[in-house]
């Protein structure tokens, strides 16, 4: 498939172009079903274009937003990426979307996957909008080139849409949408800040194999616009 890289030379010109370019998506599924699904990635890149969607007047109640993965923590804990999608995408005009979370009471990840998958396919046969991000290692969700559990998170036959995994070199259990739960979707965004991480990008596409980098196996299955800002 395709990389589209789309530059902006701040990351606020980012931001607000980003900002309408999903929203514009978002209108126009809801226009052609009347719902729309919105998927987004933790860590603190995305927190500026959290705000910009929560104060824009879209009918949020027919969004169901998701995330590309989860820590398996309480949704209370600092880690937690629902706390992070709560605290700063569902306000405003925003709090009006509906949120279809990734834990569970279950103490172990895998005892879940089942439960997880049949809600995020309950959400849409195909999602919408999924917005990536990736780390300095080239994983991407929670698709760890270190985890036991990559090659089954990056098989395409694979049935449930998501997998339990537990990287070796970051904490907590996760649970991560799979690569073909990912690809399968309409849109596939990759939201990137930095030069580095975009060396790191352009390194994991040139120089390495799918389970090396698995960003590289999101690019190799369908079409990325990646936005990126200095």
């Amino acid at each position: 498939m395709s990389l589209i890289i789309h530059e902006f030379d701040t990351p606020e010109m980012l931001t607000k172009n980003f900002a309408k370019r999903i929203v514009g998506l978002l209108e126009h599924a809801i226009n052609a079903k009347g719902k729309a699904s919105l998927v987004v990635s933790g860590g603190s890149t995305p927190k500026p274009l959290f705000a910009q969607l929560a104060q824009t007047d879209l009918a949020w109640e027919k969004v169901t937003i998701t995330l590309a993965d989860e820590r398996w923590v309480d949704a209370s804990h600092q880690d937690s990426n629902e706390k992070l999608v709560r605290d700063n995408l569902l306000q405003g005009n925003a709090a009006a979307a509906s949120f279809v979370s990734l834990t569970t009471d279950a103490n172990n990840a895998q005892d879940a996957e089942t439960e997880i998958s049949t809600r995020i396919d309950a959400i849409d046969t195909q999602l919408d909008v999924v917005i990536l991000g990736m780390g300095e290692d080239g994983h991407t969700a929670s698709l760890f080139p270190c985890s036991e559990q990559i090659s089954s998170g990056l098989d395409m036959a694979r049935k449930q849409s998501v997998i339990a995994t537990q990287p070796a070199t970051a904490p907590h259990q996760r649970m991560s949408m799979s690569l073909a739960k990912i690809v399968s979707a309409k849109q596939v965004f990759l939201h990137l800040t930095g030069a580095k991480k975009k060396a790191v990008l352009q390194d994991a596409l040139a120089n390495h194999t799918q389970l090396e980098k698995p960003i590289k196996a999101v690019c190799d299955h369908t079409t990325v616009d990646l936005m990126w800002a200095p």
